[in-house]
């Protein structure tokens, strides 16, 4: 397929700006897929479309601040945007800043205090130059102890307002540090909606998937079988192996909320070691880089509906809901959403297909 059917043209004031309070009280639109028919409710109303037996399965990756500001000794001006932990000191990272070739030394800076550091001074080197213009940067003792003081939590680069609250762009169930964006689908979830949804039956079980930033970059090839995906960690824990199987066994969906909870499972699913026959399952727990570019014409084996927030034009989260959704309904509820008024991407609404 062309990368270009994968376009769509969305008005700038349509992207959400700031998160929505309370969480629940987003959008929700709900697609289903075997009568096409599209409904329009409220994130608080998702457990309508649940049953008993039902398993969500989030993504309980929790985003670090991976933004860092820091001055080279001549005095110019860095940021340092974590990308990837390659070792307990060496990181994959966007460095912006003027002739940051290897061997230049950076001194990170406090910027609640705008001045460097000096009870503790960190510095990081770059080290290398990747082919794709990022570097690799060493620091002279570990960064991620000092996140919480140094860095600044990372937003997408379409959302241009200030967040007052970090915490907003974390999901209620956060708890894995390792990802530079949310997994926005899961933003949507209150504790009280848990809890309610919980007490009528409808199970939750965890994977982690760090998100990369990689995930906002458009596809950039002219037929997307060309373009190479990124690989983000993603771990299956045993607990949610087990729960799965229980699941499928007792009658219920597995609900993916967000397609990075779509992708840990569907990888768990591509195993050569998986048997997902009832009489034979063999579900086993992971932990591994994972790459799988689902497109239209994917089969999914563990995933029965999903929940997702509205993605970019060209992105491979759109194509991923064109797999499970099916591109003709995708297409249709995309242009419903724009002609209702939903809020899109990171901070919007969401959509619910069955």
């Amino acid at each position: 397929m062309k990368t270009a059917e994968f376009d769509y043209a969305l008005p700038p004031e349509m992207i959400a700006q700031t998160p929505i309070e309370p969480r629940d009280s987003s959008r929700l639109l709900v697609l289903e897929r075997r009568s096409d028919e599209i409904s329009h409710r409220h994130f608080r109303d998702l457990g309508e479309y649940l049953r008993p037996g039902d398993l969500l399965v989030a993504n309980d990756s929790r985003v670090i601040p991976a933004r860092l500001q820091g001055r080279k000794p001549s005095g110019g001006g860095v940021e340092v945007f974590l990308l990837k932990r390659l070792d307990e000191r060496v990181w994959e990272a966007l460095v912006r800043g003027k002739r940051l070739r290897p061997g230049t030394k950076i001194k990170i800076q406090n910027p609640k205090l705008k001045a460097p550091i000096e009870s503790s001074p960190l510095w990081a080197t770059v080290v290398a130059e990747t082919p794709d213009g990022r570097r690799v940067v060493e620091f002279d003792h570990p960064v991620e102890p000092l996140l919480d003081d140094l860095g600044l939590v990372p937003l997408p680069p379409y959302v241009h307002e200030p967040l007052h609250d970090p915490e907003r762009y974390q999901t209620v169930y956060a708890r894995v540090q390792g990802s530079v964006a949310a997994p926005t689908a899961g933003l949507h979830f209150t504790p009280t909606l848990i809890d309610r949804l919980q007490a009528d039956g409808v199970r939750f079980a965890f994977v982690t998937l760090h998100v990369g930033l990689d995930t906002f970059r458009p596809v950039k090839t002219e037929h997307i079988e060309d373009h190479a995906m990124h690989s983000e960690w993603a771990d299956l824990p045993a607990e949610t192996a087990v729960a799965i199987h229980q699941t499928r066994r007792q009658g219920g969906r597995v609900v993916a909320v967000g397609t990075t909870a779509v992708r840990v499972l569907e990888t768990a699913a591509s195993l050569p070691e998986t048997n997902l026959e009832p009489e034979t399952w063999n579900l086993q727990p992971f932990r591994t880089w994972a790459d799988l570019f689902i497109t239209p014409g994917y089969h999914f084996r563990l995933v029965d509906a999903l929940i997702t927030n509205f993605h970019l034009p060209r992105s491979t989260l759109l194509m991923l809901v064109a797999a499970f959704t099916g591109k003709p309904l995708l297409d249709r509820a995309y242009q419903e959403a724009i002609a209702q008024g939903y809020r899109f991407y990171s901070f919007g609404d969401a959509m619910l297909t069955l």
